[in-house]
C-alpha cells in the first residue's frame, strides 16, 4: 500500500513539471510582448536613448527572446526569481514576505464559505422546494452575479462607515500596534503562539471583512454542488439500505449520504481555493491587504515584470500542490479513486 502511494505521488509530481514549464514560457512571452519598456523604470522618464539602451543591456533585454528565456530558466533553477525594480528587493524575498498574508486571507475565506455553504447545500437537498432550497438558490445566483470588489466596497460602507463595527480597510492590523513576532507569517496563528490576545482580536477584526467578501463569492459554487451531490447521494442504494437497516437519520445523512457525495464537493472546494488564490487581487486592493496579489498588480502598473512572473509561478506551484493534496484525499475518502487516478 505504501509502495503504491509512493508511486502515485511520484507520477503526479512528474506530471506537474510540463505544466509548470508551460507556465514559465507563457508568462515570459506575455511580459515580453506587452507594449511597455521596463528600462524606463530603471533609467527614468526623461532618460535619453543612450541611457535607455544602457538600461536594456543591464536588464538583458537587448538579447534575443530564446537567450532571454534560457537565462530566465537558469536563474529559476538556482531559486532566483529576479529583482523587483520597484521595491529594490529580490522577488523571492518579497513573495515570502507577502505570501502568508494572501494565504491567511484565502484560507479564512474558504473556511467561512465551507462552513456556510456545505450545511446550506445539505439542507437544500434534504428539504427540496422549501424556503431553505430557495435561499440556497438565491445565494448561489448572488454569489456569481455580484463583483467581488463591489461586495467588498459594500461591506466597508455598511460595517465600517455606517455602523463602525470594524476597523478601516488599511491592512492586516493597526499600524499603531504592529503585527506579532513573525513565526509563520499568519498574524492570527502567530498571535496564538505568542499568547497575545490583543493582537489576535485585532487581526481577526481586520481579517473579517475581506474574508467575508471573498467567502460570499466562494459560497455560490460550493452550495450548488453540495446540493446536487447530496440529491444524487440520497437516492443511492447504499442510503436506502442504511435506512432499511434502521440506522439513525443523522447517521444516514452524514456518515453514509454525505460521505458518498463528498468527492464532487471536495473537487469544487479545491477549484474555489485556486480561484481565490489568484483572484483575490481586487479584494487586496480594496482592503489595502499586503498580499502577493496587490504586489503583482502594483508591479504590473509600473512595468516591473519580474514580480509578475514570480507571482504567476508561485500561484501555479500552489495550484499543483493543491491538486496533489486533493488526489490524496480522494484516496482517503474512497480508496478506489487512487487506483483510478494512479
Amino acid at each position: 500500500m505504501h509502495l503504491r502511494t509512493g508511486w502515485f505521488l511520484l507520477r503526479r509530481l512528474l506530471s506537474v513539471l510540463p505544466g509548470l514549464l508551460g507556465v514559465t514560457l507563457v508568462i515570459f512571452l506575455l511580459t515580453r510582448v506587452l507594449p511597455a519598456d521596463p528600462a524606463v523604470l530603471v533609467a527614468g522618464d526623461q532618460a535619453s536613448k543612450a541611457d535607455l539602451a544602457r538600461a536594456r543591456a543591464e536588464l538583458g533585454l537587448d538579447r534575443g527572446l530564446p537567450e532571454q528565456y534560457l537565462h530566465y530558466m537558469v536563474r529559476l533553477l538556482h531559486g532566483d526569481l529576479g529583482m523587483s525594480l520597484s521595491t529594490g528587493h529580490p522577488v523571492a524575498q518579497d513573495l515570502a514576505q507577502r505570501l502568508p498574508a494572501t494565504l491567511e486571507l484565502t484560507l479564512a475565506a474558504l473556511a467561512l464559505a465551507v462552513a456556510a455553504a456545505v450545511p446550506m447545500g445539505v439542507l437544500a437537498a434534504v428539504r427540496r422546494n422549501t424556503v431553505w432550497d430557495h435561499v440556497s438558490r438565491v445565494v448561489s445566483i448572488a454569489g456569481v452575479s455580484l463583483p467581488v470588489f463591489w461586495t467588498g466596497l459594500l461591506l466597508i460602507l455598511v460595517f465600517y462607515y455606517a455602523l463602525g463595527w470594524f476597523p478601516p480597510p488599511m491592512g492586516r492590523i493597526s499600524s499603531l500596534v504592529g503585527g506579532p513576532e513573525r513565526i509563520t507569517g499568519f498574524y492570527t496563528l502567530d498571535s496564538l503562539l505568542a499568547r497575545d490576545g490583543e493582537r489576535l482580536l485585532l487581526s481577526l477584526h481586520a481579517l473579517a471583512l475581506p474574508a467575508l467578501a471573498l467567502a460570499l463569492v466562494a459560497m455560490a459554487p460550493l452550495a450548488r454542488i453540495t446540493r446536487a451531490a447530496m440529491v444524487e447521494a440520497l437516492a443511492a442504494d447504499c442510503v436506502r439500505a442504511a435506512r432499511a437497516a434502521g440506522l439513525p437519520r443523522r447517521t444516514v445523512l452524514w456518515a453514509v449520504a454525505f460521505r458518498n457525495g463528498l468527492i464532487p464537493v471536495l473537487t469544487t472546494a479545491g477549484m474555489v481555493f485556486s480561484f481565490l488564490l489568484g483572484g483575490n487581487v481586487l479584494v487586496e486592493k480594496v482592503f489595502a491587504w499586503p498580499g502577493v496579489g496587490s504586489y503583482a498588480a502594483e508591479a504590473l502598473v509600473v512595468n516591473d515584470f519580474a514580480p509578475v512572473q514570480g507571482f504567476v509561478l508561485a500561484m501555479a506551484i500552489l495550484y499543483a500542490v493543491l491538486n496533489l493534496a486533493i488526489d490524496l484525499l480522494y484516496g482517503v475518502i474512497d480508496p478506489r479513486a487512487q487506483t483510478v487516478h494512479g
